[in-house]
């Protein structure tokens, strides 16, 4: 598989990872590939940021998506890069993880296995999670005399309430996927072999989307995470009014008319 971004001096050999870019299905892909645990090291974060900026930018990519190869998504990071790590690195792990999170586009990462330590964190990071039945997600850092350092508690806690969020870190517990889904950290939970194809039809499905209110929502969502229910309402206002002068939003209303598939371009 060629890497499209091979010419960009951080992403010419990259460590643990592929990038895939297919234009015809309008979906770049981030793929872990260091089986059978996919461990992540300490340069292969640099470099996932990097690929998430690069995918990020790239005209002929509408939706990115994060996934492994082999058993397991990632069992977390490599233990010992911490000790031979510079303060100065380490400050930056969590800046790193946080690249889905600031992607403009829609972000999928498709879990299964172990999903542990920063590939839980990373995953948390991305806008929708798909759990295939085998997966099992954890923060095991407690069992290190560490915590999470990637952004992974605070993620999850706005997600799961602080008493779940208590029970996962402070305990290091697994959670299922089954149990991943009820709690609503993963968005769906499918059989193992139909991973990829849920994976597709999600993907298939935010392309069908404006490209531009794609990007709106996302950002709008971002911002207002925090924001009391006032401000997050007049952030919402503010975009809605901007919406209303695109390209697409004429097109979206004239396709409704006229019961037919609208054609958005983004503008």
């Amino acid at each position: 598989m060629t890497n499209p971004y091979s010419d960009r001096p951080l992403l010419s050999k990259l460590d643990g990872f592929r990038i895939e870019v297919d234009a015809e299905a309008e979906r770049g892909d981030i793929v872990l590939e260091r089986a059978p645990m996919n461990v992540i090291s300490m340069d292969q974060r640099d470099q996932l940021r990097a690929a998430f900026e690069a995918l990020d930018a790239d005209d002929a990519v509408r939706v990115i998506v994060l996934r492994a190869e082999g058993e397991h998504f990632s069992s977390g990071g490599y233990i010992h890069g911490f000790l031979d790590a510079s303060p100065e690195h380490v400050s930056q792990l969590a800046d790193n993880v946080a690249a889905p999170w600031r992607c403009a586009k829609p972000v999928i990462a498709a879990n299964k296995g172990y999903t542990f330590g920063v590939g839980f964190e990373i995953s948390l990071a991305c806008d929708f999670r798909i759990a295939a039945k085998s997966t099992f997600y954890a923060l095991p850092e407690q069992k290190l005399g560490q915590i999470p350092g990637s952004g992974g508690s605070a993620r999850l806690q706005a997600l799961i309430g602080l008493a779940r969020t208590k029970d996962v870190v402070m305990r290091s517990r697994r959670i299922s996927g089954q149990q991943a889904f009820d709690w609503g950290i993963a968005v769906e939970l499918v059989e193992d072999d139909k991973l990829e194809e849920a994976t597709a039809r999600l993907v298939n499905e935010l392309r069908s989307f404006s490209p531009m209110a794609q990007r709106t929502a996302k950002k709008l969502l971002n911002d207002s995470e925090n924001a009391t229910v006032a401000t997050g309402i007049e952030l919402e206002g503010h975009c809605y009014s901007r919406l209303r002068q695109s390209e697409d939003f004429a097109e979206g209303v004239k396709a409704f008319h006229e019961k037919r598939k609208p054609t958005f371009v983004g503008r």
